[in-house]
């Protein structure tokens, strides 16, 4: 896949995959649950170490890597679905470059830009996206990992926007609420291997209680205020 140029002010839509599903960028006039093909979404196998770990510590978050490449691994779940869920948020006009800025600061992590179809999920007309992908040859793609230990992985990791099990928690429901048809059976089992950890864990008081977020959108008026949001 090749990196287009930037759209015209005119208009610009974001797909949204891992937290911006329920963390949505600012300035957006509308959001519609879809998905987009010819990806797989990685079991969290992107290093995070801005986000949900550190750098001396980093957590992990999920990217998306093309079907081709994926084809080539050793990976540890089944491929899924053809359909990678996610949600595309139409930026006001006015404000397209303000989002860019932002989102180019807070992708920067390991991500480059590509452009994508997106499908709604009611059948209405495909929508050319904007997507950051945390690619292969980026030195923060970790590949394909054991789901047990990456589930222990998460569980013990904590970065500036809260603890990594938060992160996979919200995903999993996130996920569930877009489409009757949306789940992903890999972030759902690797969820509820964490959710046991955490179970036998109970009494270890030096591991947060991990939560999923409350998934009823906050519409961010700034990128100022949206930072504040990812602290």
């Amino acid at each position: 896949m090749t990196v287009a140029t930037p759209e015209s002010n005119s208009e610009f839509w974001l797909f949204g995959y891992g937290s911006l599903i329920w963390k949505p960028p600012p300035h957006f006039d509308r959001r519609i649950p879809g998905y987009v093909t010819g990806y797989l979404m990685d079991n969290p196998g992107q290093s995070s170490q801005d986000h949900r770990g550190t750098p001396e510590a980093p957590g992990r978050v999920v990217t998306l890597i093309e079907r081709s490449f994926w084809e080539t691994l050793n990976d540890h779940h089944p491929s899924g679905s053809d359909k990678v869920w996610g949600t595309a948020y139409r930026i006001q006009a006015e404000k397209v470059a303000e989002v860019r800025e932002y989102l180019d600061i807070r992708e920067i992590n390991g991500y480059t830009i590509h452009y994508t179809p997106f499908y709604p999920s009611d059948g209405s007309t495909t929508i050319r996206t904007l997507v950051y992908i945390g690619t292969p040859d980026n030195d923060q793609f970790m590949g394909p990992q054991d789901p047990q230990k990456l589930a222990e992985h998460i569980y013990r990791s904590v970065g500036p926007s809260g603890p990594n099990i938060d992160y996979l928690l919200s995903l999993d429901v996130a996920l569930d609420n877009l489409s009757s048809e949306s789940g992903d059976e890999h972030i759902k089992d690797l969820a509820n291997m964490v959710r046991i950890i955490e179970q036998r864990a109970k009494g270890d008081k030096s591991h947060p209680t991990g939560q999923a977020v409350d998934h009823e959108l906050m519409k961010i008026g700034s990128t100022d205020e949206q930072e504040e949001t990812e602290k």
